[in-house]
């Protein structure tokens, strides 16, 4: 029974409000999420000091915004932060002047391509201010009168007011496999009043945590590891507070923009033709219409860092984009479907199980194994294509190949082989070794 009625009910709880780097809003999102997530996964909350060193970044200061707003220099309210978040630049300073319309128009942006919609601008680093608002009231504003423009902002340096990022984490039947490392499914939180970006892909993500829950991977597989937060500077900062744990990471999955109508796209890893990649390309030759792209091509997010240098670690990207929305109030409820979101789900669960229950098969006899003396022969009128395939199963066993890679040299499904791998390893004809880590030794 999930906590929630469906995915979309879900993310409409936590899309109005004010998420960014380090806000109220986005404390408030990952406490939203903490009871979505499935009983026994262990979510946990961190919280990061501003200004503490994270690799070449530092974490940002918490952002408060009283009050926002543009009128007249009479009075008359033109823009309220109150009645949208987006109205103001994200992280914008604090000001509170008279201008002529030359001095406020540099301050002021909109969206071309959509002359109605309100659009999303964020100077988290470079330091300005500024109001957003659709083109066709921009085009409205009298040139001759003075404006007044007010953004009571704080920027909070208070170390228990940090940045904060949650985790959460699925085991397999039996408890963890600290052998097999883990997977790591990643979905960003900021992004004030965005539905598409990135709020999709957090649902989808807790969707699969419950799938994973209900359901889990057979014994001996990789934990999945589920991250939110703030895009980039959260998952560098978390990456950077636990680098231990960057060994044990075999592989990762960032989930963005999953609930629009677009068909899915997949990204590569930066490695391109790893292991994941040949999962993730089987999986999405089954589902129809899709595209296939290179790592990092727009949108390029925290498959950067995952699988960026000094990490390494193999990280796909599964996304809808391009989408008219992007990056303005037009990107709402409206535009998700809750099917979307779950087909979304469906692929990475997939590719999940496939790979977190994936290892080398590495034989401990010599010569062909006597099959029907250890109970390992199959019945050709039972199973014809697998009896077809036994021995070139067998003759795979030499920790090269992996259990899905075999079986894709076979021409058969992986779960049917693996199975019947698993019985070589009952009858201690083979060990499991782990996929390798791909992260680098220093």
């Amino acid at each position: 029974m999930r906590p929630y009625a469906s995915l979309k009910s879900l993310l409409e709880r936590f899309f109005p409000l004010h998420r960014t780097l380090a806000s109220d809003g986005m404390d408030e999102t990952l406490r939203i999420l903490g009871e979505a997530m499935p009983p026994g996964s262990h979510f946990t909350i961190e919280t990061y000091a501003p200004g503490t060193p994270v690799w070449t970044w530092r974490v940002p200061e918490r952002y408060v915004v009283h009050e926002a707003y543009l009128e007249t220099e009479e009075g008359r309210r033109i823009l309220d932060f109150k009645e949208n978040p987006l109205h103001i630049v994200s992280y914008s300073l604090p000001v509170d002047r008279v201008l002529t319309w030359e001095e406020l128009q540099p301050h002021l942006y909109y969206s071309e391509k959509r002359p109605n919609a309100v659009p999303w601008v964020f100077k988290f680093y470079e330091r300005d201010w500024g109001f957003c608002l659709s083109k066709a009231l921009f085009d409205q504003l009298p040139r001759h009168q003075r404006y007044r423009a007010v953004i009571r902002s704080e920027f909070i340096t208070d170390p228990a007011q940090g940045m904060a990022v949650a985790t959460a984490i699925v085991h397999p039947q039996g408890g963890p496999a600290p052998q097999a490392g883990e997977f790591l499914i990643l979905a960003h939180t900021c992004h004030p009043r965005q539905a598409n970006d990135d709020a999709s892909g957090v649902v989808t993500a807790v969707e699969l945590a419950h799938r994973l829950s209900e359901n889990p991977l057979p014994p001996g597989s990789m934990s999945v590891r589920f991250w939110f937060g703030a895009e980039t500077i959260g998952s560098i900062a978390y990456l950077a507070h636990h680098e231990d744990l960057i060994p044990k990471l075999k592989g990762g999955l960032f989930l963005e923009m999953t609930g629009n109508r677009n068909r899915l796209a997949w990204h590569h890893t930066r490695q391109h033709t790893h292991l994941l990649d040949e999962v993730a390309r089987h999986v999405f030759s089954t589902l129809g219409d899709h595209e296939e792209r290179p790592f990092a091509a727009a949108p390029a997010n925290d498959e950067r860092v995952v699988n960026g240098p000094g990490v390494n670690v193999p990280c796909l990207s599964l996304n809808r984009w391009p989408y008219d929305e992007y990056h303005t109030d037009d990107d709402n409820p409206d535009i998700i479907h809750e099917e979307m979101l779950q087909q979304a789900a469906d692929v990475a669960e997939k590719i999940v199980r496939i790979y977190a229950s994936d290892y080398l098969p590495q034989r401990k006899f010599r010569g062909p194994v006597f099959l029907s003396g250890h109970g390992l022969w199959v019945d050709w009128r039972e199973n014809w294509a697998l009896n077809r395939a036994l021995e070139k199963i067998m003759f795979q066993f030499e920790g090269k190949h992996s259990v899905f890679q075999i079986a894709q040299a076979v021409g058969l499904d992986y779960w049917m082989v693996r199975e019947y791998v698993e019985k070589f390893r009952a009858k201690g004809l083979i060990e499991a070794l782990p996929i390798p880590s791909e992260a680098p030794l220093d």
